[in-house]
């Protein structure tokens, strides 16, 4: 199984949440983000305006948005 980067660059991640679904709402202390989905909700997501994300907070994100770890990772490898 493929393992979460450790410090990942923070535009890296941007762009593989993109290929996802999610565009950027707004980028201050946090970065905003906002998915539509097919059945017409929404799923946010706030990431920390931090230069490297590092493991634990992307598993975090990706658990609360309820991305699996392949997917992110496919997004993020091919990004």
């Amino acid at each position: 199984m493929s393992r979460f980067p450790v410090d990942a660059p923070k535009q890296k991640v941007i762009r593989a949440f993109e290929a996802l679904g999610f565009q950027i709402l707004r980028e201050r202390e946090h970065i905003s983000m906002l998915r539509e989905n097919a059945d017409g909700s929404h799923t946010p997501l706030t990431l920390p305006n931090h230069p490297k994300l590092k493991a634990p907070t992307l598993r975090t994100v990706c658990t609360q948005v309820g991305i699996t770890r392949d997917q992110f990772l496919d997004a993020y490898e091919n990004s």
